[in-house]
């Protein structure tokens, strides 16, 4: 990377990290402080715990492509101040409603598309999936420290001083924004990082995707509505809210290299769906063990360390599959409504689990997990899986409408080339290749001969 793309991939990553540090700081500690607040009850504190859900799912791709019209740095800043604004009406609130509200507020500055797209605009095509790589490297990382931190700084700063922490780091991000990320000498659309408003049907319209898009609305759906009672359940086992860091710590220690082995045979011994059916039954197991063990602190962790190994394998494993299935030009919006479902699942996960905790009481969430996780795997034997094609991009002079037309006839022509979908206003040609049959020197030399 050039220093500037450097900087830019940088600052850009802790804008995310930071971000969604203080969104999922308060997960894990939550559902035990909103019931000291007046009006409390278990489906209210359910709705605190997903509401960011909600409004990150309406907003996500309309202020992606908003963006584009008003440029990416507008729109992160607004982004970032409703953050900052939903954490002080949080560490304000006088009941449970106005947790809710601020809860909502910072889940509407949903600014992940914007982001992708500045990193787009400020990044060579070359150098551009190590930034987005960089960029997901952290927001893992930032999940993972999330659960561990939070707990602990809850023991020291009380469930306010929390939300008052969010706020900070909403602030943060608004100076790495204004003094490290460069402002970029012109936007574009980029189809295979951003979604684009015309392949909306399409990609709603695939069986493939559609089924990707519902198991991680069930994985989300699962591990939300999980947290909505598990604080609970460790503070009755005998953990102070506290020190609940001491079982977070060793499960997410133990679960970032015990996914590794499964993602080798997912993608180099070509078993994923073997992967994904063991990783929802290890899902319905581990829902099961919290209802079984909820007595005890330490075989709680245990199955967290189960349900932390899935989570991180799917969130690797899915999305993986979404860009396979997804077609060429077509990535950025399926990973678009992909987010977008996740994010439904989040706030599902919490309305469906303080309901049924207020109804048929904590340990009943943990049945429902389960129930959920079993239909899953039912859908998960029987899901269609994408065809291992390579996604390729070829760089490419602007050409006429009728050139492109032509041109997208000629690669289609070239052997292993499966799909190919010239996009003219960005001067290259989004590619599905087989790589078993594709002749690299044909299609380079062809590009060659546009440039």
């Amino acid at each position: 990377m050039l220093p500037a793309e450097r900087r830019a991939v940088i600052g850009l990553a802790a804008i995310f990290s930071t971000r969604m540090l203080g969104l999922f700081m308060v997960l894990p500690v939550l559902a035990v402080y909103a019931y000291e607040l007046p009006g409390a009850t278990p489906f209210l504190v359910g709705l605190a715990v997903g509401a960011y859900g909600l409004t990150q799912a309406i907003f996500q791709i309309p202020l992606g492509f908003l963006s584009d019209r008003v440029g990416r740095k507008p729109v992160i800043y607004g982004g970032l101040g409703l953050f900052v604004l939903g954490g002080a009406v949080a560490a304000l609130a006088i009941d449970v409603y106005w947790v809710i509200l601020g809860r909502t507020l910072q889940g509407s500055g949903a600014i992940a598309a914007a982001i992708i797209a500045l990193t787009v605009d400020l990044t060579r095509e070359e150098v551009r999936t190590k930034g987005m790589a960089a960029i997901g490297i952290s927001v893992a990382f930032s999940f993972a420290l999330a659960l561990v931190i939070g707990p602990m700084l809850s023991g020291w700063l009380g469930m306010q001083g929390l939300f008052w922490l969010t706020a900070l780091l909403g602030l943060t991000g608004i100076l790495i924004l204004a003094t490290l990320v460069p402002n970029p000498k012109f936007s574009t659309t980029h189809r295979e990082a951003e979604p684009a408003p015309d392949q909306l049907s399409g990609v709603i319209g695939d069986p493939i995707l559609r089924r990707l898009d519902l198991a991680v609305f069930l994985l989300h759906l699962i591990m939300v509505s999980l947290f909505v009672v598990l604080p609970l359940s460790l503070r009755e086992a005998g953990l102070d809210t506290g020190a609940h860091w001491q079982v977070y710590l060793p499960a997410v220690l133990i679960a970032i290299p015990a996914m590794l082995p499964f993602i080798l045979l997912a993608e180099r011994r070509g078993q994923t769906r073997e992967v994904l059916v063991g990783s929802v039954a290890a899902l319905l197991l581990a829902m099961l063990g919290f209802y079984s063990f909820n007595h005890s602190p330490w075989l709680m962790g245990l199955m967290l360390a189960v349900m932390f190994t899935v989570f991180n394998l799917l969130e690797a494993i899915l999305p993986a599959l979404v860009s396979k299935a997804a077609a060429a030009g077509a990535k950025g919006t399926a990973m678009g409504v992909f987010s977008t479902a996740q994010f439904i699942g989040a706030f599902c996960g919490g309305m469906l689990g303080g309901l049924a905790h207020e109804h048929f009481g904590a340990n009943a969430v943990y049945l429902v997990g389960a129930g959920i996780a079993l239909v899953w795997l039912g859908l998960a034997t029987t899901m269609p899986l994408p065809e291992n094609l390579l996604r390729h991009v070829l760089v490419l002079d602007a050409v006429t409408l009728q050139d492109a037309a032509d041109l997208q006839q000629r690669l289609l022509s070239i052997p292993g080339v499966r799909e190919a979908v010239v996009a003219q206003d960005e001067g290259v040609a989004y590619l599905k290749v087989d790589s078993r049959l594709i002749d690299w020197a044909t299609l380079q030399a062809f590009a060659a001969t546009r440039s």
